[in-house]
Parts: C-alpha cells; structure tokens; sequence
C-alpha cells in the first residue's frame, strides 16, 4: 500500500469514526463538541465522496474491461468500446480532484481574512480605483451569500478612498482571496482629464488571516490607545462623540484605525483583531524567509511596473499577468462577476501544487 493509499484509508476510518460519534446520543447533547464533529465531518465529505466515486468508477471500468474480452458481436463491442471511453475520462476528472483534495491544505484554508486596499502610484486615480475595487469585490461576495464587515475606511473628500479594509467571512473566504494579494494596476481616461490621455494607477491589496484569540495574545502596556472623532466624506462629523479608534503597538510601531462603529468598544474590538492578525503576519514573515520573500513579491511597492492584474477600461479588459488569463468583461468584473477569474487563479494553482 503506498501513501496515498494509506491517506485514504485514514480518511474513510476517520469519517466513519466521526458519523458512528455523530449518531451517539451523548454527543448530541454536548452541542460545543457536536458541531466540531459536525464540522469536521463536513470538510471531509466531499473528499469522501471523491474517494467512492473513484473506486466504483475504477470497478466499472475493470467490468467492461472483462466484457470487452469475451464479447464477440461486433455491435455490442462497439457500445463497450465507447462507454469505457466515457468511463476512462471520468476516472481522470475525479483522480484528478482526488489528488488535489490530498495534498497538504493550507493551514490557514477556513479561515475569515482582512482584505486591506490601499492607493499607490497615481494620485486621485488610485484612490478611485480603492473605491472601485471595493465595490467589486463587496458585489461578488454580495452575489455568494458570504458575510463581509467593514472595518475601516479612509476617504478622500472626493469621491475616492485611500484606504479600506474589510472583513470576509467564512470557509471560502481564504480560498477566495487570499490570491489577490498584489498589486492591481487601472488604465483608464480620469473623469477630470480633459484632453482624453489614458493614465495608469495602482492600489495594493493585502490579505491577512484572521487570527484566534488563543493563537495570539497582545500585552496592553505594550499599546497606545488614541480615540478621536469620526469623520466622513470632506471632513463631515459622523458623530457627536470620540468613538473612533488608534491603537498603536510600540514595539513594532504598527498602528490600525477604526471608526465605523459608534460604539468606542466595538470599534477598538475590531481594531484589536486587525492588529493581531498583522502581527501574525509580521512574526511568519520574520520567521520563515521564503514566506516574507513571497509576500514581498506578491505585494509590491504599489508602483505601476509591479502588478498581478491589469484592468484596461477602453478596451474593456482585465488580465491576471500570473496565469496568462484574459476577459474582455470587465464591466461585468467590475460589477462583482469574479467566479471565472477566481476559477482560473485557483485552477492554475491547483496544477502548481499537483505538478510540485
């Protein structure tokens, strides 16, 4: 038995062991365990699946195989002949995804994470393009159903935000984007330029797990905590009290903002989490090169030159520079529609991971 064949088996002894805890009455009156179990049981069903359907199709194949064989009338082989042939790429697809489904999972895969996007190079036209990324992306997890929060948001005063960061949540949400970290590059003609010339911005997007509170502990004497007044579009008050938040780590001298609550308490909450999962983030880099090496090469200094997508207005089209991908929707991209360019990232590291 090789290893994948001992991965397998573990597999389906670990999912019947789950289904036999599940059905036991004890278990389900501990609701905290059975919902662990429940969610474990979920992350592994569908490899499970994956695993039957492989083996029947594998035994099907051996079937008609053998038929093949001792079969004499011509007219019957042929049928054979061409369902062996449908069988054959069936097996393919579902090894394929088996194979996928067994390699080593990311061990932040599940988890929520921040997505932080900032202006870079080109002025008003970056911090533009902020608001529209936003927009797109709050649109296609708006269309799936998947829970967001906005932690902060810092405007401009004119229609474009220099920075915005937001929370995703659920299973898919590190599976969805944690490949957009980047550099994003905008060609487009700025409402304000009169004489019609294209110009070219960036913004920067950052994504950063979020951290559990037993993963992380921050030392309060080692925080400033600095509370002043919300502000919204061109400086407006948005509330009567000092309920945004500072918190400033002193040892690092990170410092995260948040004022979209009018609760002081919510917004430095949120600060908090924020904070602590950029600090995760800081201790993984420094302790593992290659990480910050990656992340250096991902993120980028917001320059033009440094992207991972470009997207081109008067020709209506967007190109992920990392896979060779490009679609001429970028009005239905910019409206939230990213399910095919998703699939497309995530397909092409699916052959990165399987080819290693």
């Amino acid at each position: 038995m090789n290893k994948q064949e001992h991965t397998i088996e573990a597999i389906k002894r670990n999912f019947t062991d789950i289904e036999q805890k599940l059905a036991d009455p004890a278990v389900s009156a501990d609701s905290d365990l059975l919902q662990s179990l429940s969610r474990e049981r979920a992350k592994l069903a569908p490899v499970v699946e994956l695993i039957e359907r492989e083996a029947e199709t594998k035994r099907q194949i051996e079937e008609l195989a053998t038929q093949l064989k001792i079969e004499k009338d011509t007219e019957i082989l042929d049928i054979l002949r061409e369902e062996k042939e449908e069988l054959d790429t069936v097996y393919i697809d579902v090894t394929q995804k088996l194979e996928y489904e067994l390699l080593p999972k990311d061990p932040d895969s599940g988890k929520n994470v921040f997505v932080e996007i900032r202006a870079g190079t080109g002025g008003d036209e970056a911090c533009l393009f902020v608001r529209d990324l936003y927009r797109m992306y709050t649109k296609f997890l708006e269309r799936n159903s998947i829970p967001v929060d906005l932690i902060s948001m810092t405007d401009t005063g004119l229609n474009g935000l220099k920075e915005v960061i937001f929370l995703v949540k659920g299973d898919k949400a590190y599976d969805y984007f944690h490949l957009e970290a980047g550099t994003h590059r905008v060609q487009r003609i700025p409402e304000t330029e009169s004489g019609g010339r294209i110009h070219t911005s960036a913004v920067t997007v950052a994504v950063i797990p979020e951290v559990e509170e037993a993963e992380f502990n921050i030392n309060p004497s080692e925080l400033r905590i600095d509370t002043f007044r919300s502000s919204g579009p061109g400086g407006q008050s948005v509330n009567t009290t000092d309920s945004a938040i500072r918190i400033t780590h002193l040892p690092t001298g990170l410092i995260v903002s948040c004022q979209d609550e009018k609760s002081q308490h919510k917004n430095k909450a949120k600060a908090l989490k924020v904070l602590s999962a950029r600090l995760i983030q800081k201790q993984k880099e420094e302790t593992d090169e290659k990480n910050a090496i990656e992340k250096r090469a991902q993120i980028g200094s917001g320059d033009r030159s440094e992207k991972i997508r470009t997207y081109n207005y008067p020709q209506s089209r967007v190109t992920d520079h990392r896979i060779n991908y490009t679609s001429h929707n970028l009005d239905r991209i910019m409206e939230g529609e990213l399910e095919d360019i998703f699939r497309a990232v995530l397909s092409a590291e699916r052959e990165k991971q399987l080819s290693a």
